[in-house]
């Protein structure tokens, strides 16, 4: 069942996710290699906790950390180690926060300082996609329109699309109907309706669309061992288009990044 929300809910959703994006702006500014991922899991946990918010992941489903850490073929859930990162890494850092009892959950895929030329691309495409897929989250449309959009984008560029793990309604609790996959035909699925929010959030593969989970449980692997690139947003249906309320502009500002790739889909500009 779908959970629609009021406006004032999601405008408190927009506070829990920005707690979120920030939190990812943090961490951008300490990426570098030598550093580890357990050390950025407690940077992030502290940080959520100090703004008055509480790690959204941690002890869900017995997860062990705030944030989970996916580095080079790793797709998603990779639980944080002691391994440092080395130049040439990419790693997907992906949070979740529960502020307002709303959960912000979303993503972002970092480069430890320069990577190949092909890895660029293929998070520039990841990237690329989920803004393609958050075009088609608007009345009239279904599910599948996103996953198509997706599908569509990433695949004609020779990449793989994950099919095991999809993108998720969003609220009070972390997983929420409908399931948003990456993949899919138009028209078809559940139909959008005015109130909903979802995380989106593309999980695409260097190679093979195909993945494994390793023995602890968590991390989700390529099969063939290439990279994967992941990106996420929350996104509310406001007046019938889609509004993000997450947004990467502190990861933009601590990388010296310049973008405008979100503000078609806000109704207000966001001050940074």
């Amino acid at each position: 069942m779908i959970i629609v929300k009021t406006r004032e809910e999601i405008e408190l959703m927009r506070e829990s996710a920005l707690i979120v994006s920030k939190t990812l702006g943090m961490i951008a500014g300490e990426l570098k290699p030598g550093v580890t991922t357990l050390q950025l899991d407690k940077l992030a946990e502290e940080f959520i906790r100090d703004n008055g918010a509480i790690p959204g992941f941690l002890g869900l489903y017995g997860c062990p950390s705030t944030l989970l850490t996916s580095v080079n073929e790793a797709v998603v859930h990779g639980l944080p180690t002691d391994k440092p990162l080395e130049e040439g890494d990419i790693v997907a850092v992906d949070c979740g926060a529960i502020l307002n009892d709303f959960y912000g959950d979303h993503a972002y895929t970092f480069t430890i300082g320069e990577v190949s030329p092909e890895v660029e691309k293929l998070l520039r495409i990841t990237k690329e996609s989920l803004y393609k897929g958050i075009e088609q989250f608007k009345i009239g449309n279904r599910v599948g329109d996103v996953g198509y959009a997706i599908q569509q984008y990433t695949e004609a560029e020779g990449y793989g699309v994950v099919r095991e793990l999809v993108g998720h309604g969003l609220g009070k609790k972390l997983h929420e109907d409908p399931e948003m996959p990456n993949y899919g035909k138009r028209g078809r699925g559940k139909k959008f309706i005015e109130g909903m929010t979802v995380a989106i959030e593309p999980m695409i593969n260097l190679g093979t669309h195909r993945v494994k989970q390793l023995k602890d449980g968590w991390t989700i692997v390529t099969a063939d061992g290439k990279p994967s690139a992941h990106f996420e947003h929350d996104v509310a249906l406001v007046d019938g288009k889609p509004e993000i309320l997450s947004t990467f502009k502190y990861v933009h500002k601590a990388l010296g990044i310049e973008s405008d790739e979100e503000d078609q889909f806000r109704q207000k500009p966001l001050l940074v």
